[in-house]
């Protein structure tokens, strides 16, 4: 079980002191976006991504609000790591938004068992580990909230191949969350956390730089406000639900798609 350094105290989620909330896939992306707008608001952060090097071509050099940690998420020491970089420096965490995840656009004939395991090692085991290691600290300290990533693409169940949609392993792995979300908020709620997830659809980040000019054209006829939807434009439903204006919603899924109509 991994050990946690001893500078803990609790924090109930309280809108009159800033909260330290945990970011990871913070270097791009709605991770970036993320960071950046919780920063504007005081809160003091830690942002997880697969190097220092990311991170600081991101963000430049850490601040009295904004600290670094390394590692990939599936693995159970870098999810502690994070945390333990939380209690250290801020002295508490009270919020997770965990954005890190790989995208898979191969077919079901195309894919192999060594990547389909490792899509689902990273995108499902690694939001568990995550949100684990988080969780230890919170159910022991006052709660807190932790907020995971599903997609829209699991709502009609995407096939990959030459589009840049995703395919059958990431699909799988984003329909997981659902389950997990629900399965953890259950199982920790009654110590104070919360559990919720959000579910952006086709978002303008480096997960969808494979679509055509005409793919991106016809995903954004499929929205009612006429275009594809910005890091910016999901981040407000990830601070919503670690806010205290949230304090009540419990294991549900926030659709972030512009009204979207796939299929």
């Amino acid at each position: 079980m991994p050990t946690y350094s001893a500078r803990m105290r609790g924090v109930k989620l309280n809108t009159t002191i800033p909260k330290t909330v945990l970011v990871t896939g913070a270097a791009g992306g709605i991770g970036k976006a993320t960071v950046e707008r919780l920063l504007k608001d005081g809160q003091r952060i830690v942002a997880l991504d697969q190097s220092y090097a990311s991170l600081s071509a991101a963000f430049g050099d850490v601040t009295s609000h904004l600290q670094f940690s390394e590692g990939d998420v599936s693995r159970p020491d870098r999810c502690a790591a994070a945390v333990n970089t939380a209690l250290e420096h801020f002295g508490g965490l009270d919020a997770v938004v965990h954005w890190a995840g790989i995208h898979s656009r191969g077919n079901w004939l195309d894919l192999t068992a060594n990547e389909f395991n490792r899509v689902l090692a990273i995108n499902v085991t690694g939001s568990f580990l995550v949100a684990q290691a988080a969780a230890r600290y919170m159910t022991m300290h006052g709660g807190g909230s932790i907020v995971l990533c599903s997609s829209t693409s699991m709502l009609v169940g995407t096939i990959g191949g030459d589009t840049g949609h995703g395919g059958a392993a990431y699909v799988a792995s984003k329909s997981a969350i659902v389950g997990l979300v629900r399965s953890l908020a259950r199982a920790v709620g009654p110590s104070g956390v919360r559990i919720n997830g959000v579910v952006p659809g086709v978002t303008d980040t480096p997960m969808i730089s494979s679509y055509s000019a005409e793919e991106r054209k016809t995903q954004a006829e499929r929205c009612p406000l006429g275009r594809i939807g910005k890091p910016d434009d999901v981040v407000g439903a990830a601070t919503f639900l670690i806010s205290d204006d949230a304090k009540f919603v419990n294991g549900e899924m926030i659709i972030v798609n512009g009204g979207a109509i796939f299929g």
